[in-house]
Formats: C-alpha cells, sequence, structure tokens
C-alpha cells in the first residue's frame, strides 16, 4: 500500500511539473525556448567529422527529440526555429562553429529544417495524447520523427548540395552512404536515450492538480 501510494505521489509530482510548466507565462517560456536553443548550439560543437562526408556526427538529435516533450506544444519548434535562425543571421553555433545562410544551402541545411518540424511533431503528440507517453509509443514516435521528418530533409538537401559541387545528383546508394547509414547506431542509441527520458518524466494520466 504504501508502494502504491509512492508511485501515485510520483505520478502526481509528474503531473504537476507538467502542469507548472505548460501554463508560465509568456516571458518564462520564452526563456526556457532560448536555453534549449542554446543547448541545441552548443550540443552541435560535439562533433565527430567522417572523412567520407561533409555530414558530420553530432549530438544535436538528442537533445532536439527532446525538446517538443520539455517545452510542450509549439515551444520546441520555436526553440529550434530560433536555433536555424540565429544560426542564419550569423550566430556561429551551427555544427563546426559555422554561422550565416549558407549553411542552409550546404551539407547539413536539411537536417536544420527536419530538427524544426521533428520539435513541433513531438511536442503536438505527447502534449494531445495521454496513450503516446509511455515508453513504446515515444520511442516509435521519435524513431519516425529522426528518420523521416530529419533524414529525409536532410538527405535531399544534401543531394541538391552534391548536385552543386559535382553537376550530377549522386546514386542512392552513394548518398545513404553519406547521408545515412554512417548515422544510423548513433541515431538508435539517441533515440533509446531520448524515449526513456521522455517516457520517465511525462505523466501517462491526468491527475486533477
Amino acid at each position: 500500500m504504501y508502494r502504491v501510494k509512492e508511485i501515485n505521489n510520483f505520478r502526481r509530482a509528474l503531473y504537476l511539473f507538467f502542469f507548472w510548466s505548460r501554463s508560465l507565462t509568456i516571458a518564462r517560456k520564452i526563456f526556457f525556448v532560448l536555453a534549449m536553443a542554446c543547448i541545441t548550439g552548443l550540443s552541435a560543437q560535439i562533433r565527430i567529422p567522417l572523412p567520407f562526408t561533409p555530414v558530420p556526427i553530432t549530438m544535436q538529435t538528442f537533445f532536439v527529440l527532446l525538446a517538443g516533450v520539455l517545452l510542450g506544444r509549439n515551444w520546441g519548434g520555436i526553440s529550434q526555429i530560433i536555433y536555424v535562425g540565429a544560426g542564419v543571421l550569423g550566430v556561429q553555433w551551427f555544427t563546426g562553429g559555422l554561422g550565416g545562410y549558407g549553411v542552409i544551402f550546404g551539407p547539413t541545411g536539411g537536417y536544420l529544417i527536419g530538427f524544426i518540424l521533428t520539435a513541433f511533431f513531438l511536442g503536438y503528440a505527447t502534449d494531445k495524447y495521454l496513450k503516446m507517453r509511455t515508453f513504446f509509443p515515444v520511442l516509435a514516435m521519435m524513431t519516425f520523427a529522426c528518420f523521416f521528418l530529419i533524414y529525409i530533409p536532410g538527405l535531399v538537401q544534401l543531394g541538391f548540395y552534391l548536385y552543386a559541387i559535382n553537376g550530377s545528383f549522386p546514386g542512392l546508394i552513394p548518398l545513404l552512404t553519406m547521408g545515412l547509414f554512417p548515422f544510423i547506431p548513433g541515431a538508435v542509441i539517441k533515440i533509446l536515450l531520448a524515449s526513456a527520458v521522455a517516457a520517465g518524466i511525462m505523466p501517462q494520466e491526468k491527475i486533477k492538480p
């Protein structure tokens, strides 16, 4: 009985945290949005260059997957709009310390657009549907978001970038080798970690505060 009460109190605390985070004033929400944009920028500096592709391995995906969960519907996506927008305007917090509009047209520009789509999607889904807050539904959503909303725009832009450089589009296998295959193991690890964190902090039922 004590254990059940302890679990219920924990779940109540989670809901109260979510209730608090979703009912902040606009000024405080903007503060957390700016903080997430900065965290995304800092995580971009954790990078592993690969000799056969202009796309490096970074830690950004992990924090992008959590942005919508932590900040809620719309605000997670706005944090990524600020991250990408500020970088385009010259803040040097894209991977490798780069900044400027040229990055959007470079090999990683499509992945950046995917960050925005992913944060909006996960923020909307986890705020609206309580059944999506357990581990396996969250895992499924984050897997979809990572490989479809991030990697597909990323591969499309990478293809156009290579066309601009070489005068022809690469074949499908070379493109996937440069823009997807090397990143699958790391992406799976980041998805699993982000799903575990998200399922651990999200209340799975509504409790009256």
